[in-house]
């Protein structure tokens, strides 16, 4: 079973760019569980889809309109939201922001050694 490190510092840790004003960090994860830092640039979009993983989304910062299922509700630091598994979801940051996501089971295709 591959796994991250026990301990993660941010200023060792990689950040990725993703793309379309988003950048990634691994936070840590196993087979079952992962968070991952997200930081989105002003206006940046986190598409809508849907994956099998259950996710829970903290707002560390800025202002996310955030899209589950079809109802779009406005985000602030300190607010989060869940989705299940299979459902649509996506999020539009104005300001610029950073989310902290969690997934469970790991996102596979996050990671190449999962």
């Amino acid at each position: 079973m591959s796994q991250s490190e026990h301990f993660s510092f941010g200023n060792e840790t990689e950040i990725e760019d993703i793309g379309g004003g988003l950048k990634r960090q691994m936070l840590g994860y196993n087979h079952e569980l992962m968070a991952v830092k997200i930081w989105f640039d002003k206006g940046a979009e986190g598409y809508v889809h849907a994956h099998r993983h259950s996710q829970v989304s903290y707002v560390v910062e800025g202002e996310f309109h955030v899209n589950v299922d079809g109802v779009i509700k406005v985000l602030k630091a300190g607010d989060s939201f869940f989705v299940p598994p299979h459902v649509d979801h996506g999020a539009v940051c104005p300001t610029g922001g950073i989310l902290i996501d969690t997934f469970s089971p790991a996102r596979e295709d996050f990671v190449d050694d999962l």
